[in-house]
């Protein structure tokens, strides 16, 4: 797994690359030190994962993942920071990052960044708990309205409580296989991107 690390202490950059490079599964391609040069590195390096800051001077990680999305929208983001930060969480979540772990969980950073490389959202505890009350809800949202299945919100639920397509599969007695199609189906009927939309969508709609 090739990784792009964008962090602008530069302690911190060589800490965590000793720290993932001792996993024979990933090489770091290349360290910056500002969001700024999120979109020329990962254009250079190609990366499977980017790993970035959300705190820097001259431009944040949400502003970098924006300008990155509109290049590369399937681009895997993980952000990885100190703050536990209710606005800096919601815009992420909003650009469709992959992962807003809190940096220092040293022991989850590995496992993360292989959840996000295998098509996973991953949010640490400190993350996940918040995410529910951060999402504003309006009105309960008539899904038989756009064809949603009873199977089909089972899954959307399972979704936004940050189940992976295995742990669906495992829950709902499916194959991986049928899952992702139940997945790809019900992105089409709501006209959403990714899961991670999938799940802002479900914590805005129920009310």
């Amino acid at each position: 797994m090739r990784v792009v690390l964008i962090d602008d202490d530069q302690l911190v950059c060589m800490s965590l690359k000793i720290i993932l490079e001792a996993d024979e599964t990933i090489e770091i391609a290349a360290i910056g030190n500002d969001g700024s040069q999120a979109l020329p590195l990962y254009r250079e390096y190609m990366p499977d994962v980017l790993l970035m800051d959300i705190r820097m001077q001259k431009m944040n990680g949400t502003e970098a993942l924006e300008e990155l999305l509109k290049e590369f929208p399937t681009a895997k983001v993980l952000f990885l920071t100190t703050f536990v930060d209710d606005e800096y969480i919601v815009k992420a979540l909003e650009l469709g990052a992959k992962g807003y772990i809190i940096k220092q969980n040293f022991e989850h950073i590995v496992p993360a960044l292989k959840a996000v490389y295998s098509g996973q959202n991953v949010y640490g505890d400190e993350i996940a708990a918040k995410i529910p009350d951060l999402i504003k809800s309006s009105a309960p949202f008539n899904y038989a309205a756009y064809d949603i299945s009873e199977k089909e919100y089972e899954i959307i639920t399972l979704v936004a409580k940050g189940f992976s397509n295995k742990e669906i599969a495992s829950h709902l007695h499916l194959g991986e296989g049928t899952v992702r199609n139940y997945l790809s189906t019900i992105l089409e009927k709501l006209n959403l991107r990714d899961r991670t939309r999938l799940a802002i969508f479900y914590y805005q709609h129920e009310g």
